[in-house]
């Protein structure tokens, strides 16, 4: 029945709305020396999602050792909210390493990281964030990920440890994050497991100018020279030449000419430093690049599968198959349903 305020035929649109959902906190400790663009990457997105949501779904706190303004790598300062004494209770803390780690560390603040995951706060890593939870002892038995630079150094510190080459690692309650724009793909996630969280992940997305969300699957481009040291420039060269033809694939024998090698050079070289044949290399570098322009672009299967040099459709998604595990067409797919 219709009342006086509210005519026949309406909708009383406050009681039909949902209950405000409760506002979640999360921490961010900022060590000296700590990444702008990892920090900013997170904690804009978590604004963004309160945007589009047209809510506060999230509280941002800074936290350090002290009171002290934080210097970051590029020089700025910022002031902290609260120090690792005083912080109130988090729903997730997240640790904004520094760059490059600082060897020593604060036992105090390793062990107000070890009080927090006693009482079962989630706790994350952004860039060499990672590093200060493996002190704290907090990562074994989690899958975790660290800066391209930084992977190395953690193996060989702490070998127990599994670090993944990924973007991101969601691994039950830690977080860790390769650093960069990796940490804006892992809150969006976040965000995304929320009740009606992906809706508006998606729509902080746009607001964020982002593309697309990148999934935890995808891996960090570790540059070769950082692979190979600056003992090989040679196969550097070689590498170079290839990246720069792949529309239209060169012959073995063309790129060992033009390089003043032998074929036979050529795939000792590959097998040697790479673990895989030339030919193998070559075709992981148009995949991958076809990868690239199936999820960031619109362009068509075909179109890609002719720009990454291969000579037909069938024969590109039998060897994406083949390499990912799903055909091009299916990756598409499944990239829109996991955005």
């Amino acid at each position: 029945m219709a009342t006086a305020t509210q005519p026949a035929g309406l909708v009383n649109v406050r009681s039909s709305e949902a209950p405000a959902a409760r506002v979640k906190t999360f921490g961010f400790l900022l060590i000296p020396n700590f990444t702008t663009i990892g920090f900013a990457s997170a904690i804009e997105t978590l604004r963004m999602a309160n945007l589009a949501a047209k809510q506060t779904l999230y509280k941002t706190l800074l936290i350090a050792a002290d009171e002290q303004p934080v210097s970051a790598s590029n020089g700025m300062r910022v002031v902290p909210d609260f120090t690792i004494a005083d912080a109130p209770k988090l729903d997730a803390l997240f640790v904004v390493g520094s760059n490059p780690i600082n060897p020593k560390n604060d036992r105090t603040m390793l062990n107000w990281l070890r009080k927090l995951a006693h009482e079962h706060v989630p706790l994350g890593g952004i860039c060499t964030g990672s590093h200060l939870l493996a002190c704290a002892d907090l990562l074994k038995g989690y899958r975790c990920t660290i800066h391209w630079e930084d992977i190395e150094q953690l193996k060989e510190k702490f070998p127990g440890i599994i670090i993944s080459n990924q973007l991101f690692e969601l691994d039950r309650d830690r977080y860790t994050c390769s650093g960069g724009t990796a940490s804006m793909d892992m809150t969006l996630q976040l965000i995304a497991r929320e009740p009606n969280g992906v809706e508006i992940a998606i729509r902080a997305a746009e607001l964020l100018l982002c593309d697309r969300m990148r999934g935890a699957r995808e891996q960090q481009r570790v540059p070769l020279r950082q692979k190979l040291g600056h003992a090989q420039p040679k196969l550097s060269q070689i590498v170079g030449l290839m990246e720069a033809n792949l529309e239209e694939p060169l012959e073995l024998d063309e790129i060992a000419r033009l390089n003043e090698v032998s074929v036979r050079q050529l795939e000792r070289l590959f097998h040697k430093y790479l673990q895989r044949t030339p030919s193998q290399y070559y075709l992981e570098l148009r995949l991958n690049r076809a990868r690239e322009l199936l999820l960031r672009s619109e362009s068509q299967v075909r179109d890609i599968a002719l720009s990454c040099g291969f000579a037909s459709p069938a024969h590109f998604s039998k060897c994406y198959s083949r390499f990912f595990g799903m055909s091009p067409r299916g990756e598409r797919k499944h990239s829109v349903l996991h955005a």
